[in-house]
């Protein structure tokens, strides 16, 4: 199945992309050439991971969940990139999930430059200003036993991004007006929830998508620490697995994007000391440097050929000039041989990666071989008729049947193109 995503236009380095047939305003910031802000690549990137959920035809009339403001953050100096309050949406459990917890962190790319930081702060990824007053809650979010048969009746929360740093910066640029304070953010966000009755919780769930995935590896541990030992606490990472993998070109995008961010946002003293001590602190933010240390149970959902990193980290615009990936980079079929070996390289250390994390029977995971990016948050992938498969099994099922110690899942699928399940994301 092919999910095709047409291209709206161009708004100062932004394209807009979305489901075609999908609703108009359902569209997500994703700066999939790097549009340059100018020569150093500064911009926003965040992908289509929240609304293109919304508009799948596998979701009719989807929950609308209203925003709600932390109050009393910014006396924590808990704030957005432009000091407005950060924010969550909530919607309650009830029967037997009343006192369950799933909380999902948002994604949407970073801001790792000052210049990327004061744009991205004019935006709903820097400014609760500009967020959605109310957002569907689909996927795992969904109040639908038929949609999400596991947590539909568990207290959900997205807590919304809008620092720019995977809720892991703790510091501020004065002359630019710009707060790093995504560590601030995560613990007022998690102390308010607690307050609501989350420290009642006998079973929670920390997940997220993207640079909220990431999130999500970062912070499982200390939310883990949240609750008492009886409280079966477990989290998941969705598309959150980001390589430190060579570009097209030699170089390494994603590794500069992220010191950039480590730097700016002063990330380091919140990164964990088991990776610090050994580590720089930019190695310190790739999960494949983490995901072995985190002593809670943790589930990786990935795209082999997660279609975020190829078209941001392995080849973009500055690593590719001339534009010899563009087909490929939008469309997995008119890749060539020798691009499609690129591609399971790419897959190769991504299997790598996840090696001794996978030796953990504590651990689950599931990794598709398809051109895609988050899905979790998006119905069509998550829990449908039509759902990605490995081995005869969904995604929801997977993690459902890992968190409730149903079946030990290390879902490992065979390499492309032998999957023909796959809702493979094509740009055009």
């Amino acid at each position: 199945m092919r999910v095709v995503l047409t291209v709206l236009g161009y708004a100062f380095c932004v394209a807009g992309f979305v489901l075609s047939g999908s609703e108009p305003g359902y569209f997500e910031e994703f700066n999939a050439r790097e549009l340059d802000i100018d020569k150093e690549k500064e911009g926003l990137l965040s992908f289509l991971e929240n609304h293109a959920a919304a508009a799948s035809p596998s979701s009719p009339n989807p929950l609308m969940v209203p925003l709600t403001l932390i109050q009393g953050a910014a006396s924590k100096a808990a704030v957005c990139l432009d000091g407005t309050l950060p924010g969550y949406h909530l919607h309650r459990g009830h029967g037997s999930g009343e006192n369950s917890w799933l909380i999902h962190l948002e994604g949407g790319g970073w801001c790792y430059t000052r210049r990327s930081c004061v744009y991205r702060k004019n935006t709903r990824r820097g400014s609760s200003n500009f967020m959605e007053k109310e957002i569907p809650f689909t996927g795992i979010l969904s109040n639908k036993a038929e949609e999400n048969p596991d947590f539909f009746n568990w207290n959900r929360v997205k807590l919304r991004y809008c620092d720019g740093a995977s809720f892991s910066g703790s510091g501020q640029n004065e002359a630019a007006q710009l707060n790093f304070r995504g560590q601030q953010i995560w613990l007022a966000a998690m102390e308010d929830l607690m307050s609501k009755g989350m420290k009642n919780a006998n079973q929670a769930l920390l997940s997220g998508c993207s640079a909220g995935g990431l999130a999500s590896i970062l912070h499982c541990d200390e939310f883990r620490d949240l609750f008492p030992g009886t409280t079966k606490v477990k989290c998941l990472s969705d598309a959150g697995l980001f390589l430190d993998a060579v570009d097209v070109s030699g170089g390494r995008t994603l590794r500069n994007m992220f010191g950039g961010v480590v730097n700016l946002q002063e990330v380091e003293k919140n990164l964990p000391k088991t990776c610090i001590n050994h580590l720089d602190p930019t190695s310190c933010f790739f999960p494949q440097n983490l995901i072995a240390n985190v002593k809670t149970p943790l589930f990786i959902l990935n795209a082999a050929y997660d279609s975020w990193q190829l078209q941001a980290s392995l080849a973009p615009r500055s690593a590719d000039p001339r534009g010899h990936w563009n087909d490929c980079t939008l469309n997995h079929a008119l890749c060539n041989s020798s691009q499609i070996q690129f591609l399971q390289d790419f897959r190769n250390q991504m299997l790598d990666a996840i090696r001794d994390f996978s030796r953990s029977s504590q651990n689950g995971l599931f990794l598709n071989s398809c051109f895609a990016h988050c899905q979790s948050e998006r119905q069509d992938t998550w829990f449908a008729d039509d759902s990605p498969l490995i081995a005869n099994k969904g995604i929801a099922e997977s993690v459902g049947d890992w968190y409730f110690d149903r079946e030990d899942v290390k879902a490992i699928d065979c390499a492309y193109p032998c999957d023909n399940t796959c809702h493979n994301l094509v740009f055009k």
